[in-house]
């Protein structure tokens, strides 16, 4: 770890070396190694821990790490040193590139829409990168703060300007709880119809021309990032109606409008899923039931067609038996007659062949066939 973060390379040791005193080269290091790794010089340089001055003075061949104690004697050592580092390794001062920075931290905060946390990291991250130093955690919070304030003040402004003064009238009236009623007319919205019958089915259509004649995804939103729109509408699908009612006037048509427009899209895709399940569960499972009462109606017909067919199977093994001079129209009869008096229970049955002294029978209860 300690090399990873607090390595000295040929040209930092060689512009060490140019400091007199190993306190006032491990000072040096320090402070070097300090900007590199916290991004900012400390009020007190030697606030660092022990581990990091041992494993410099290695680097540094010093053999006692605790002369760098007196690098504190001399006050203006270290803010010269500062600005040494400052100036040879491009470290800015917060002060001089503050206006830069807020251009970069308003387009990340209009674009993302991320919340202070996630702003707050971006910001130490590209100050770093930049080797600007960090001022104070309270500064830059404020900073982070103020920036996010504004981008989102000017989502509200943009969003509100789009709307004519009919449809803003109309985007307040579905926040307000009409009288006789105990919700909403967009917390009315904001519930999917989940019955999956047919009134329910109708419920959900009605739910998306309702929301659909506000004629809201028809307004001209300018260039609003998209992820903007979805954070807000996101939030005006959880906060309460009233609570929407009691913001600024310019928020107070933003969020339901955002909202709205995501309802619309979202309505159709519940409609659409209820009409599947409506499919599925209704008609075609009635078609499939319908057709499983055909095949009931239709099994005591083919379980006597079986019957038949497996006697004749039965008469056709058994023909092989009954000799070579057995001709095909007697065994054509006894399938026929097998035919005719399948089902039957009829005794012993006793024909003779058509000029052939074979004779066959079928005992009851066998279904067994000879020929004789």
């Amino acid at each position: 770890m300690l090399e990873r973060f607090f390595f000295l390379d040929d040209a930092d040791r060689e512009l060490v070396a140019e400091h007199r005193g190993a306190h006032s080269q491990l000072g040096f290091a320090v402070q070097l190694v300090t900007v590199r790794h916290v991004g900012r010089f400390l009020a007190n340089p030697l606030d660092v821990p022990t581990p990091v001055v041992d494993y410099l003075a290695s680097q540094l061949q010093v053999d006692d790490a605790s002369r760098v104690k007196r690098y504190l004697e001399r006050r203006n050592t270290r803010y010269e040193h500062q600005a040494e580092i400052a100036e040879l390794y491009g470290y800015r001062d917060f002060s001089a590139a503050e206006a830069e920075f807020r251009r970069w931290l308003d387009d990340q905060a209009w674009t993302t829409g991320d919340g202070p946390k996630a702003l707050f990291y971006a910001s130490v991250a590209w100050l770093r990168q930049q080797r600007v130093l960090l001022p104070g955690v309270s500064t830059l919070a404020e900073v982070v703060a103020s920036v996010r304030r504004a981008a989102q003040q000017r989502l509200y402004i943009m969003l509100a300007g789009a709307v004519s003064a009919e449809q803003a009238l109309e985007l307040e009236r579905i926040l307000q709880v009409s009288e006789g009623r105990r919700r909403s007319q967009l917390d009315l919205w904001r519930h999917a119809e989940r019955s999956t019958t047919g009134r329910g089915l109708s419920a959900a259509l009605h739910r998306v021309a309702e929301i659909a004649g506000l004629g809201m995804r028809a307004v001209e939103v300018p260039a609003v990032p998209a992820r903007r729109m979805i954070a807000l509408a996101r939030y005006g699908m959880a906060a309460k109606a009233p609570k929407l009612a009691e913001h600024p006037y310019q928020r107070k048509l933003a969020t339901p409008l955002a909202t709205v427009r995501w309802l619309e899209v979202q309505a159709t895709d519940d409609a659409l899923e209820l009409f599947d399940v409506f499919m599925t569960s209704e008609l075609i499972g009635r078609a499939g039931k319908h057709a499983d009462k055909q095949k009931l109606r239709r099994l005591p017909g083919q379980s006597k067609h079986v019957a038949v067919l497996a006697s004749a199977v039965q008469v056709l093994l058994e023909a092989d038996n009954w000799g070579d001079g057995v001709p095909l129209e007697l065994v054509w009869e006894a399938i026929d007659m097998w035919r005719i008096d399948a089902g039957a229970d009829y005794g012993y049955l006793d024909r003779t062949a058509r000029g052939h002294p074979a004779t066959w029978a079928r005992s009851p209860g066998t279904g067994r066939t000879s020929c004789g």
